[in-house]
């Protein structure tokens, strides 16, 4: 097995490279980029575009090979400190195998994002052992006003930034699943009470592996894919599935086996669920497929496409502990 390697945690005045792997939104939304650039500047650190900043080709920034230039140039910039997807899409997985995975070993830096960018951040922990970071998108996380920016950067800086351990997971007090009309701009959402649920209780410790769950059927059966090892804290996140989605998938990962091996189960929230008249959320379909839990299962989790976001290193080890819906890093 690759030895985990944890990239080093940024300092002040780090400099946040940008690459858009997938979907085009940052010409898409360029109000929402300039406002996320302005957060990120805020916080201290320095933002540097990639090549295809602002590119569209269709439903992607640019071809396959573009794509995965702009990518490795970021690796090999020693100016860059961290690299960061402005969003996700539907093809981030296509670049894999063009990536530099040999400068990623030589001098490893935090990677982060979600959804799509899910195919990245696991295969490249699945290829070089480094820890890749399941947080923020450039444009969709930091292109929003408060309330909700608060958590989501301050958790990011913890874990990026200090990465002081053990870290227990502050549950933000309030969340938006509004969607957004990129192309209208960013706008004020309404914030709910949040929550966390225990679904299964107990409590388990193990490596942390997991992402966008319609993402890993790109990646699944590849040597992209980290094996499930027995133990594991898996997370899952989604949005705007429907109710037949969840039960298709929940029920893939049951005849792969992978509920006979994990330790725990983290449910991210699901943005914009449709429920399809059934009055059932993802974690009642997800009953159905295990029958009695075996494990223990949190949902609700903030680490998905709601906001605010929790950053969650993938590769690290956690304890999870469902009846006290608590989450912490541990090494």
């Amino acid at each position: 097995m690759t030895r985990t390697v944890c990239p080093p945690g940024l300092g002040p005045g780090a400099v946040i490279g940008l690459f858009t792997s997938s979907y085009p939104l940052a010409a898409e939304a360029p109000e929402a980029a300039e406002l996320a650039k302005e957060n990120l500047e805020a916080m201290g650190y320095r933002v540097k575009p990639g090549a295809l900043m602002g590119r569209r080709d269709f439903y992607r920034s640019g071809s396959i090979q573009e794509r995965a230039r702009e990518f490795n140039a970021l690796l090999a910039d020693d100016s860059v400190d961290c690299l960061m997807a402005t969003v996700g899409g539907m093809v981030s997985n296509a670049i894999l195998p063009y990536i530099d995975y040999e400068q990623i070993r030589k001098k490893p830096k935090a990677i982060i994002g979600h959804s799509d960018v899910t195919a990245l951040l696991l295969g490249i922990y699945a290829v070089t052992g480094v820890v890749t970071y399941y947080g923020p998108n450039f444009v969709t996380t930091f292109g929003q006003y408060p309330p909700f920016l608060e958590d989501t950067a301050r958790c990011m800086r913890d874990v990026l930034e200090s990465g002081a351990l053990p870290y227990t997971y502050r549950m933000p007090k309030v969340y938006s699943d509004e969607l957004t009309d990129w192309g209208k701009g960013p706008t004020h959402k309404e914030p709910k009470p949040n929550g966390w649920m225990t679904v299964s209780g107990g409590r388990a410790r193990g490596r942390l592996i997991g992402g966008n769950l319609n993402t890993l059927t790109g990646i699944w059966g590849s040597g992209y894919m980290p094996e499930i090892h027995g133990g594991d804290i898996l997370f899952l996140e989604d949005t705007e599935k429907f109710a037949a989605h969840a039960e298709r998938y929940f029920s893939w990962l049951k005849l792969c086996g992978v509920f006979d091996r994990i330790g725990g189960l983290i449910l991210g929230k699901h943005r914009q669920f449709d429920d399809q008249d059934t009055g059932r959320a993802p974690q009642d379909i997800l009953l159905e497929v295990l029958g009695r839990p075996a494990f223990p299962i949190l949902a609700g989790f903030d680490c998905g496409h709601t906001v605010p976001m929790l950053t969650l290193p993938i590769g690290m080890t956690v304890e999870l502990d469902a009846d006290a819906k608590t989450v912490t890093l541990l090494e």
